[in-house]
């Protein structure tokens, strides 16, 4: 007698707790007799070990990063007029967006510094235009995803972010210049350490600005949105301009080298009440869809912080991340850390629908060996099937030249 049956249909999509796999999935069902009882068999080949992903961190240190994170608050008003751009804020009283930045990375790094390999880059290179043509702080050597090596990694990082200061009278750098997000987009696509078959790839955008600076942009001021307070001077006629296609396009192309780009806008800058909003908005989106990175959602639940974010078909609408504030972006960067994050490899899970009734009605083969359940091999937990000992050491230690062969057959009771 052969059917069908949902008995761990999850595993089906693809995936080994995180580990990217491929491989055949049967169902087999023997007669039983009385019809009480009913089997199913799934095998699959784990072809890679659960790699940590690389995770390069491009960050927008434009002079926008000056202004305050909430221009109403009174604190921020300097011999009359708003602090950021001209007096400096006094970050104690009225935080801005880079003392923001800063606080919401310690936080992020100190408590999940060791979930990826981290990277980091900013722009723009200079307190004009110049794209980043170099990387603050580079990944992790290849093979390395110990603890204590990622964890060194987040302090080198941390440490780059607050080497750059809010305000400096002794010559220290601070946020300065445009926002050439495009150009700096292609350059992470030449990365090679990027490029990696054995793990996942991705360029993490912070930025609170409209991406501008492109000095080839195809269509001058006035025909193009201009981004400045003012794009008349002949200088501003291009610079100044909306660089939104070629943007979106170098996210495409990091795309097309199997790298995603994940966006979170930072500040007020994106909301509707204005064109510049509405139009930083719109590109931010473009590229996070570009990206391949997806937000998704229950079905017609919110989507969180932002204006005008709906869940559509399981997808929000809005598929950037918006932080208007140091809460905002923890819980954004978290929220992306809890996505991208390799689960455990030594962890087989299904619903609680499928589970089986008791462990005596689960066997487990890995490379064609029956294991009898034990401290050293699996146990069926209600998690789900829990490798252990020197049977998941072998698992976490599977590589393309030699994978782990599971198969699982489970007895439900009908």
């Amino acid at each position: 007698m052969r059917a069908k049956l949902t008995f761990l249909s999850a595993l089906v999509l693809g995936t080994f707790g995180g580990v990217l796999a491929t491989g055949c999935q049967t169902y087999d069902f023997e007669p039983v007799d009385p019809l009480a009882i009913s089997q199913t068999t799934e095998t699959r080949y784990i072809e890679a070990r659960a790699a940590k992903p690389n995770l390069m961190l491009l960050v927008d240190k434009s002079g926008s990063m000056k202004d305050p994170v909430d221009p109403s608050d009174s604190d921020c008003m300097v011999a009359g007029e708003l602090c950021g751009q001209t007096r400096p804020c006094n970050t104690a009283t009225c935080p801005t967006r880079w003392s923001e930045l800063q606080a919401a990375m310690r936080d992020f790094l100190d408590s999940s510094g060791t979930l990826a390999r981290f990277g980091l880059a900013t722009y723009p290179a200079d307190a004009s235009c110049g794209s980043t043509s170099t990387i603050s702080v580079d990944l992790p050597a290849d093979g390395v995803e110990d603890e204590a090596s990622l964890g060194n990694k987040a302090e080198e990082v941390k440490a780059e972010i607050f080497k750059i200061k809010n305000s400096s009278s002794t010559g220290e750098p601070t946020p300065a210049g445009g926002t050439p997000t495009g150009q700096s987009l292609k350059f992470m696509g030449g990365l090679s350490e990027l490029q990696t078959a054995d793990r996942d790839d991705f360029v993490l955008l912070l930025t609170d600005g409209l991406p501008n600076c492109n000095s080839a942009h195809p269509t001058p001021y006035p025909q193009c949105f201009c981004t400045l307070q003012s794009c008349e001077a002949a200088s501003a006629k291009q610079i100044g301009c909306l660089d939104d296609d070629a943007s979106v396009a170098a996210v495409k192309e990091l795309g097309s080298k199997g790298i995603q780009t994940i966006v979170i806008g930072f500040g007020a800058d994106f909301e509707s009440s204005s064109t510049s909003g509405q139009k930083g908005a719109e590109t931010l989106n473009a590229m996070a869809v570009a990206g391949g990175f997806k937000r998704k959602c229950a079905q017609n639940s919110d989507c969180g912080t932002g204006d005008g974010d709906t869940c559509e078909n399981g997808l929000c609408k809005r598929q950037f991340f918006q932080a208007a504030n140091r809460a905002d972006l923890v819980a954004a960067l978290r929220d992306i850390s809890g996505k991208i994050l390799v689960k455990d490899p030594c962890l087989l899970t299904f619903d609680a629908s499928e589970r089986p009734t008791s462990q005596e009605l689960v066997v487990v083969y890995v490379n064609k060996e029956r294991l009898a359940s034990g401290a050293d091999t699996w146990s069926l937990t209600e998690e789900g099937i829990s490798f252990a000992g020197a049977t998941c050491e072998r698992i976490k230690n599977s590589t393309p030249s030699s994978p782990v062969d599971i198969e699982v057959r489970a007895v439900q009771r009908r």
